[in-house]
């Protein structure tokens, strides 16, 4: 009579470990990890143990002050860099990048590959965009507050993708790939409104030099150079131009991407000719008396088995090597220090997360939270609707197969879950105001951000779970 729970719970061990164990290759993974990152990071906020040390932390300076004797050298670097910007400048330079590597395989040869796979995402992605906008604007139209505009307009990917995973069969593919591309275009957009509308005084000198760099750059990829070195090395200096030159650092990590090669170094007869040849020389090493007693493999077979792993390795893109070692550090370890360093949100009393009202003590405000919120919830779905059905009634864009209107705009409130991004443009927002206000603010907008995140999670599911079931019953 013991055997059977004895075998279930080894066998419960068993699919734990293994659970484990993939765990990382989930794709609500991400999701899960950023929404307890979240939580820990409200928490270390405002517990009165850890709050004063969280904050501090984050303050904590880390610029490099070298001055000489006499005065004459007086160098700073990198300039006001504490905890907090190095993870917002430098961490998330490497989330950009990544996010630019997809991008742009995507538009090569994935589902922004053509203008039939592009244009309807697209198209939904930019209505998706201008509706929340609109909606914030409403709310703030005439105030001090009118330039958070671009905080609700992005979608992101990690926990609209986990959701959708979640949900399984209820959700059609064709809907998966279709918010999945509009994600990515979201994603695009977020990008050309940090670049364009949230950067401080340019620079010119320095960006010029940044252009030539790149110029450079990019002459060397159309002469087939793809040795990774000499597009590593320099986008550390493209960095640091765009850092004291005024556009915000991050879109270097855009840029950088975007001059990444795809095609790889070695071609496959090339692969298969050098394997061959080492193939056939770790034979002739293994019969070589001097290494008769050496057990496998000697050192000639250690040196071909290298030559072998570095070919195979260039006989992928660069692009594409980049993107796969990248992502589980993006995923799991820098998003999760951008949600830690920038969801710790101050909530005084509970009526902070009262959004609906005016802050109180701040005078010529707009309504920052219900625009934000509002924007995330209505204005996402809405919009990606509207532009949905503008773009397929003009046949600019097709229907993906499979789906109803009522399933599209279901998923379409998926497309209100706007953390990182969104959390991101909050941080460079109110800058032109003055201190107390603009953290106020920026509080404001980021409980707005994860309130209107959650909810419009929440009901994205139900109404998909909802429309499955009545189309379910109806066939």
């Amino acid at each position: 009579m013991r055997l059977i729970p004895i075998y279930t719970w080894t066998k419960g061990l068993h699919t734990m470990k293994l659970s484990r164990k993939n765990f990382m290759n989930q794709p609500w993974a991400g999701g899960v990890t950023l929404l307890l990152c979240v939580i820990v990071a409200m928490l270390l906020a405002n517990l009165p143990a850890t709050a004063h040390l969280y904050h501090e932390f984050l303050e904590t300076n880390l610029t490099m002050h070298i001055q000489s004797p006499d005065g004459s050298i007086d160098w700073v670097f990198p300039k006001e860099m504490n905890v907090e910007k190095f993870i917002n400048d430098i961490l998330m330079v490497i989330f950009f990048f990544t996010v630019g590597l997809e991008i742009k395989r995507e538009v090569i040869c994935g589902e922004l590959s053509s203008v039939k796979k592009a244009l309807l995402p697209v198209i939904a992605a930019a209505g998706g965009m201008a509706a929340p906008a609109l909606i914030y604007f409403a709310f703030n139209m005439g105030t001090s507050t009118v330039g958070g505009w671009g905080i609700p307009t992005a979608t992101d990917i990690a926990f609209a993708v986990g959701i959708m995973s979640i949900l399984g069969n209820r959700v059609p593919v064709s809907l998966k790939i279709f918010l999945t591309a509009l994600a990515i275009a979201d994603d695009l957009g977020a990008i050309l409104v940090v670049a364009l509308f949230y950067g401080g005084s340019i620079n010119f000198p320095l960006l010029l030099i940044a252009l030539v760099l790149i110029i450079i750059l990019v002459i060397m990829n159309q002469l087939g150079e793809k040795r990774m070195m000499y597009y590593l090395i320099p986008a550390i200096v493209v960095w640091f131009l765009f850092y004291y030159s005024g556009i915000h650092a991050t879109m270097s990590g855009v840029v950088m991407a975007f001059l990444i090669p795809m095609e790889p170094r070695y071609n496959q007869a090339y692969l298969n000719r050098s394997n061959q040849k080492y193939l056939r020389r770790l034979g002739e090493c293994g019969q070589m008396e001097e290494f008769a007693e050496e057990t496998f493999p000697n050192g000639p077979q250690r040196h071909c088995l290298r030559r072998m792993a570095t070919v195979a390795d260039n006989s992928i893109g660069m692009s594409y090597r980049l993107e796969h070692a990248l992502n589980p550090w993006v995923n799991f370890l820098i998003m999760p220090i951008f949600a830690l360093a920038n969801a710790g949100v101050v909530i005084p009393d509970v009526s902070f997360f009262n959004i609906f009202q005016a802050l109180p003590g701040l005078e010529g405000v707009g309504f920052v939270g219900m625009g934000v919120f509002f924007g995330l919830l209505l204005g996402k779905p809405i919009g990606i609707t509207i532009a949905s059905f503008i773009a397929i009634k003009a046949k600019v864009g097709e229907m993906p197969a499979g789906a109803s209107w009522k399933m599209l705009f279901a998923v379409a409130c998926l497309g209100g879950i706007g953390f990182t991004m969104s959390i991101f443009v909050d941080t460079l927002s109110f800058g032109e105001l003055d201190a107390h206000t603009m953290e106020t603010l920026r509080a404001s907008g980021k409980i707005a951000v994860l309130m209107g995140s959650l909810c419009a999670g929440i009901l994205g599911s139900i109404l998909i779970s909802f429309f499955h079931k009545l189309e379910a019953s109806k066939a």
